[in-house]
């Protein structure tokens, strides 16, 4: 079974119990500096899981496209996915344990018809926290699950929370018995021996923990699921891999074709990050050295290294991509949108990367010259080639054995591991979904975006149009198409714009209506398809119309003075203003 015919059986099945089927979230979040990218299909919904009324009802469902940053350099084994795409159904206060088990066992055994026997569930084992869920366990048995196929574990595997605070509750896993031999007597779903899969999580969110570590109850009881596509198509396409699987076959047989030297690890690295790198880029991303324009710039830089180490010639990768986009285009229409530019953002950033190469031989040539009769390369010599020249310790490494060296590893790994620790921080962070910190100060910075929004149009042209912002208690920060550094007069009137409609006092209304008639009235948005069929749109006098999840203030009096501190380049194309609300 493919793919795209897995989704479709699953949002078709959950439509047919009574879901709404809600756009996927883009991959940038919007105004959430919390997260670099979305990474759960929940994130988006974090406000209506809280108590929020979500304007398609309690029962919903989708497709959610994900990245996760942390398994980067593990890439190129039988099973990690930076890109992956996570089916989910998700009930605000409707049904909650029983019913959801119900469903999940119907969809695994009736619609994917998976034998009984192959599945194994574990429930949580119970703390002083909460108790034991001998309620989950025994819906499990009602079901049909097997006798000796229920487990229980502790919160380290049958608890869910996002971040250190937040919902939260016990969980129950679903395992797929692949059929290789059991690794001892008590072999069973907590082993890594790769007998058992995890193919879907099913959360029941009753909780709320505080900074402090104290659980209280939720206003209602939630259920959030998460279902991986590329895992269950690879368990039902019988493959060892993900990389097996139509979704990136093609793409590992053009590049075996292509290879002059064979590496199963670097095909599968270029083949995951390429198709990484293009739903970012398709979404909305582009490299840079800050934050998610960093992980992409890191994506295609080590793309890059493995099509050299495969001797492919870098002219290949518009081919490459065109397989992709032809071959996901079903699943993916916006691909084929966005194909052009795909090809222009890989192959400019391929550009720079070779220069990179260049300055980063040039460097370690410098470098050893220095060690005298060392025959060992320091740590921190391989991580500043690494952090500042953008240069890959892998070829550090190569370089250093051609030249009769060794590198001191263990110092370039502390320092490497302390650099990943400060990377994560911004991806691991608590979701909050809208503004990350709903208080006076960002609702404030969010209600002057629009504004900026406005003006920027009115100085630079219509054709000015919003790439991204992000919100802190500290700032406002906004990314914007444009072809040119902004001119002193330029920033002048936009920051008097702004400032003349915060005192001209205009009242922000909101208003709920039909995504179709919302566009019909010339409202703006980043992104149509990850909005809802009933959309809020958030209206500032004449100044400003725009989708928006919110919150905003009543009136633009409330802002204060807008003052632009800081104007420079995001990426090719785009430029980026930091602004600031004196009040």
């Amino acid at each position: 079974m493919k793919a795209i015919e897995i989704r479709n059986k699953y949002l078709n099945f959950f439509k047919n119990h009574g879901h709404v089927v809600i756009p996927s979230a883009p991959l940038i979040p919007e105004n959430d500096p919390s997260v670099l990218f979305t990474t759960a299909g929940m994130q988006p919904l974090v406000p209506y899981l809280l108590g929020e009324t979500h304007p398609e009802g309690t029962r919903l469902t989708d497709y959610q496209k994900c990245v996760r940053t942390n398994d980067i350099d593990e890439v190129g084994d039988n099973r990690h996915l930076t890109y992956f795409e996570m089916l989910g159904n998700w009930s605000l206060g409707d049904y909650f344990k029983e019913e959801s088990i119900a469903m999940s066992f119907e969809f695994l055994t009736k619609e994917l018809g998976i034998p009984v026997e192959k599945l194994s569930v574990t429930c949580f084992a119970g703390d002083e926290d909460c108790p034991r869920d001998d309620v989950a366990a025994e819906a499990w048995k009602k079901a049909g699950i097997l006798d000796g196929h229920i487990y229980y574990y502790g919160k380290d595997d049958n608890w869910w929370i996002a971040g250190e605070e937040g919902p939260c509750g016990p969980d129950t896993e679903m395992f797929y018995d692949t059929g290789k031999p059991a690794c001892g007597p008590d072999c069973q779903p907590s082993c890594d021996c790769g007998k058992y899969v995890e193919i879907w999580n099913n959360v029941f969110m009753e909780y709320f923990k505080s900074a402090n570590g104290k659980y209280t109850k939720l206003k209602q009881k939630n259920v959030d699921t998460g279902l991986g596509l590329e895992r269950m198509a690879m368990l039902l396409q019988g493959k060892e891999t993900p990389f097996d699987t139509e979704i990136f076959a093609p793409v590992m047989e053009k590049l075996k074709e292509l290879q002059k030297v064979d590496n199963i690890e670097s095909r599968r690295i270029i083949a995951e990050h390429l198709r990484s790198s293009m739903m970012i880029i398709s979404d909305g991303g582009r490299p840079s050295n800050l934050d998610r324009g960093y992980v992409l710039r890191r994506l295609i830089r080590r793309m890059i290294r493995h099509i050299n180490k495969l001797q492919i010639d870098l002219s290949e990768l518009s081919t490459l991509i065109d397989i992709y986009v032809d071959n996901l285009s079903e699943m993916y229409p916006e691909l084929t949108r966005n194909r052009e530019n795909i090809k222009n953002v890989i192959i400019e950033e391929k550009d720079k990367f070779i220069k990179t190469l260049s300055n980063g031989e040039r460097e370690f040539q410098k470098a050893i010259t220095k060690l005298e009769d060392k025959k060992v390369i320091p740590g921190d010599i391989v991580f500043k080639l690494y952090d500042t020249y953008g240069f890959p310790p892998e070829v550090t490494k190569e370089l250093a054995n051609e030249n009769g060296y060794e590198i001191d590893s263990k110092t370039f790994e502390e320092l490497f591991k302390k650099h990943q620790e400060k990377s994560r921080a911004g991806s691991e962070q608590k979701f909050k979904g809208g503004l990350a910190e709903q208080n006076e100060t960002t609702i404030a910075y969010h209600t002057a975006t629009h504004l900026l929004n406005s003006a920027i149009k009115k100085v630079l042209g219509t054709d000015a149009h919003q790439r991204g912002s992000n919100i802190t208690v500290d700032r406002m920060r906004f990314d914007f198409n444009c072809d040119h550094k902004l001119t002193d007069e330029e920033k002048k009137n936009i920051e008097d714009l702004v400032n003349e409609w915060i005192k001209q006092g205009i009242p922000v209304t909101k208003q709920e209506m039909k995504k179709e008639d919302a566009i019909k009235s010339g409202a703006e948005c980043m992104f149509i398809e990850k909005y809802p069929d009933i959309v809020t749109v958030y209206t500032i006098g004449d100044v400003s119309k725009e989708l928006c999840g919110g919150p905003h203030v009543e009136n633009t009096s409330e802002l204060g003075t807008f003052k632009i501190k800081k104007e420079e380049s995001s990426s090719s194309g785009v430029r980026r203003i930091k602004a600031i609300l004196i009040k």
